[in-house]
């Protein structure tokens, strides 16, 4: 029987360059002949992408916290089931921008609900299904929002809206999430040129997952 893929999440605030390296570690991956799916949340199929738009259209201003947590979950839900998991199974290794620990961060730290709420219905959404490895992109808030500021080519979302202090809650809640699954999560000060992001990632690939091939 193949050996199931491994499931790598990128996490970080906006603007922390999550996507930039996501690709680059791809093209890594591609040159060693590693199989990969590179897939992103909210969305990554139909229905999820659906719920993307519902979710990040910057006119929902009126959306409520709680709503906006059983979106993510929903889109989630689906997403593992139609993209994540079969794809797992085939053996490829699965680079995913965001997952569980976005949720606990975004709405259960930043917007309140309490981590171990969000936690609760990301359990039910996921069935337990975890990231072996997880890259957590470090980057002071006023730094990721200058770089969207200035990258004219990035959809503008309702997230990007916030106000700097909910931002900055962005980030105490990833330091929080950390501390309680320091194995898993990889801390990366991405307030750096992207490609010495991108050297610690493969190295840490190379490290923990790669020297198995």
């Amino acid at each position: 029987m193949a050996r199931e893929g491994f499931f790598i999440t990128l996490e970080g605030g906006d603007g922390s360059g999550k996507t930039t390296v996501l690709g680059r570690v791809a093209a890594y991956l591609q040159n060693h002949s590693m199989p990969y799916l590179i897939t992103r949340e909210p969305g990554g199929i139909e229905i999820a992408e659906k719920i993307r738009s519902i979710i990040l259209d910057p006119a929902h201003t009126a959306m409520d916290a709680r709503t906006e947590a059983l979106l993510y979950a929903a889109s989630r839900s689906q997403h593992l089931a139609e993209v994540v998991e079969p794809a797992l199974k085939e053996g490829l290794t699965v680079l995913c921008d965001r997952f569980v620990d976005s949720s606990l961060v975004y709405q259960g730290y930043a917007r309140g609900l309490g981590i171990e709420e969000v936690r609760s219905i990301n359990q039910f959404a996921t069935g337990g299904r975890m990231p072996d490895l997880t890259f957590y992109l470090d980057v002071d808030p006023e730094v990721g929002l200058s770089r969207i500021a200035a990258n004219q080519d990035r959809e503008v979302n309702r997230l990007d809206l916030e106000s700097m202090a909910f931002h900055q809650k962005v980030r105490e809640g990833y330091r929080q999430v950390v501390e309680s699954d320091p194995q898993r999560i990889v801390v990366l000060d991405a307030n750096r040129p992207i490609h010495m992001v991108e050297q610690d990632i493969i190295q840490t690939l190379k490290d923990r997952i790669l020297k198995d091939f």
